[in-house]
């Protein structure tokens, strides 16, 4: 009597996606951390802020802090142009008053459906503080951000000029 064969079938994973231009890099985010990519609109700057909190926008009736990755990661905010988006975050839910933040980006963003076969590491560069992590991705070297620690730095931001 034989064996019956056991079908193995591969699962297939994909993650969808979003690679968002900034200056001079893209990152990498899942769709779920993307609340919206909209249109760039006015931001009320904020007196005697540091340099990476670019001021805040109002977003379906809630007020929304803008950052700058770049700045964040000590490189030179970019400026708010006609072509920048802004980028509004799902936070991690360090704090219940801070449901989301924004990044300023610089373009519109692509889809893109990240399996685990495309993407691989980068050994071949340092990460800063928002960094997570370096990668390859479909040939495309990209970076994920650090989400928590932008999340906390602004939140210490917050606590310590209360």
């Amino acid at each position: 009597m034989r064996a019956p064969k056991r079908i193995e079938q591969k699962k297939i994973q994909e993650v969808a996606s979003l690679l968002i231009p900034l200056q001079g890099q893209s990152i990498l985010l899942p769709n779920v951390t993307v609340a919206e990519i909209i249109p760039s609109s006015p931001v009320q700057p904020i007196e005697n802020a540091p340099l990476w909190y670019l001021g805040n926008f109002q977003w379906r009736e809630l007020t929304v802090p803008l950052l700058s990755l770049e700045a964040l990661n000590e490189e030179p905010a970019p400026s708010i142009h006609s072509r920048a988006r802004f980028a509004v975050l799902n936070t991690t839910g360090l704090h219940n008053d801070l449901p989301f933040i924004a990044i300023l980006t610089q373009g519109l963003p692509r889809l893109a459906r990240v399996s685990e076969d495309e993407i691989s590491e980068r050994e071949d560069a340092e990460n800063r503080r928002y960094d997570l992590m370096h990668v390859s991705w479909a040939g495309e070297y990209t970076l994920i951000p650090d989400i928590t620690a932008m999340e906390q730095t602004f939140l210490e931001y917050l606590h310590a000029n209360d």
